[in-house]
């Protein structure tokens, strides 16, 4: 029998990394999460945008399972079938040639980094021999950004609240205001050896970027030499309504990266890039104990299997016409959102002025009436919802959506944060 634990399990015996929520999931199917009394939340976090396929998604269930039953690990000593098959459906459908598996969006974005310098220093290694100070090795990455918390990535992060108290950082990398095109062409010159950008900033406020500022730092990127990195970590596998987001840019990078969604919920991540490129990673070069293991690219087939569909895609467009029509219903009465904003089944509504700095308040009064969302910093509500999630759970979350939203404008007694009852 399963010893009870409760939220204060969690105070006692984690790492206080997270301030979790107040219930405790034991259970989900679809787009609905259930607590040990039975008790449910629409589910508008997605995991933050990674149950692409909702929770316990049958063909998910199914890889897992057979493949639980006929190969677990063999590291990377040994190829594997679904990692080929994976690596094979990845290129098919994207400008890539070859493609890395790690765990995590962090490592595939320090895979990517990593990348980017070693090319650099194979262009300045003369007869075997490299520099000890390469010329070329600068990273040019840009304001509000996240791309991971290893050293190196949360480094490129543009959000310094994720660097306090891990100096001194890697040197070499340098921050823009992100859409600043004008700044880009500047920063970028014929000392960087990668540009990395979000073309749809998830943690930094659900910002989508600019066409021209994409289409720009690829041209200043090959003008250079330098090579364009797209953190698609959180914006890949169908979160948009198309693959990858760069398809709706027309812009293509030199390397790619993702994770999240790719697996559905069981942890893989990948870098994608040329054959030129990839020619770079020689054997030892790099590497990870996990990635690219079978049981995770098992289950991450099965998931671009669903969310690679013209169906899923299609489906996207709509449910995110339907998202945004009704969150700009609930909020156009009071003026309480600034902007909705975001692309496919990534959107962000931005608080106004009066609201500033309450998102985290919304989000909880928002648990309390059944709707489980999150936030992107302190002024934005996110939703990222499954690509699949029924129109009739969204219409529902919606619904909930309205009831926080009217305790968070009239809470009960006067007192500011504090929720009615559920039902």
């Amino acid at each position: 029998m399963r010893k009870t634990v409760d939220r204060s399990t969690f105070d006692r015996v984690i790492v206080p990394t997270y301030a979790p929520g107040a219930f405790i999931p034991v259970r989900g199917r679809g787009s609905r999460l259930y607590d040990a009394t039975g008790r449910d939340w629409i589910d508008f976090a997605g995991g933050i945008a990674v149950t692409s396929v909702g929770h316990a998604h049958p063909r998910a269930v199914k890889a897992l399972v057979d493949q639980g039953r006929r190969l677990w690990h063999v590291s990377n000593v040994l190829a594997n079938e679904p990692s080929l098959r994976l690596a094979s459906k990845l290129v098919a459908r994207t400008f890539a040639d070859r493609v890395f598996f790690a765990n995590s969006g962090a490592e595939a974005n320090e895979a990517a980094l990593k990348l980017a310098r070693r090319v650099a220093s194979d262009g300045e290694a003369k007869g075997g021999k490299r520099p000890a100070k390469p010329r070329r090795f600068e990273i040019v990455a840009f304001d509000n950004s996240f791309h991971g918390r290893t050293l190196l990535t949360v480094t490129a992060t543009g959000q310094p609240k994720y660097q306090e108290g891990y100096g001194p950082l890697p040197e070499g990398i340098r921050h823009v205001p992100y859409n600043d095109l004008a700044a880009a062409r500047k920063a970028i010159t014929d000392r960087t050896c990668a540009v990395i950008v979000e073309p749809l900033q998830g943690e930094g406020g659900v910002i989508p970027a600019r066409r021209e500022f994409l289409r720009g730092l690829r041209r200043r990127c090959d003008e250079t030499g330098a090579l364009l990195v797209f953190d698609e970590v959180q914006s890949g596998n169908g979160r948009t309504g198309t693959l990858f987001a760069y398809e709706q840019y027309g812009v293509a990078p030199d390397i790619l990266t993702t994770a999240k969604g790719l697996g559905g919920g069981f942890p893989i991540g990948a870098m994608l890039t040329t054959e030129k490129l990839a020619a770079h990673f020689t054997v030892g070069a790099h590497g990870t104990t996990y990635g690219g293991g079978p049981l995770a690219c098992a289950v991450a087939e099965a998931v671009f299997d669903i969310v690679s569909s013209k169906a899923t895609l299609a489906g996207v467009a709509r449910r995110h016409d339907r998202l945004v029509a009704g969150l700009e219903a609930i909020g156009r009465p009071h003026g309480l959102f600034a902007e909705v904003r975001g692309m496919g089944l990534l959107v962000g509504a931005e608080l106004a002025a009066p609201w500033k700095g309450r998102a985290k308040d919304l989000v909880r009064l928002a648990e309390d009436r059944g709707l489980f969302l999150l936030q992107a910093g302190p002024d934005v509500l996110r939703f990222a919802p499954s690509l699949v999630i029924p129109l009739a759970d969204l219409d529902a979350g919606l619904a909930r959506l309205r009831r926080a939203v009217g305790d968070f404008l009239a809470p009960p007694e006067g007192k500011p944060g504090k929720a009615r009852p559920r039902r």
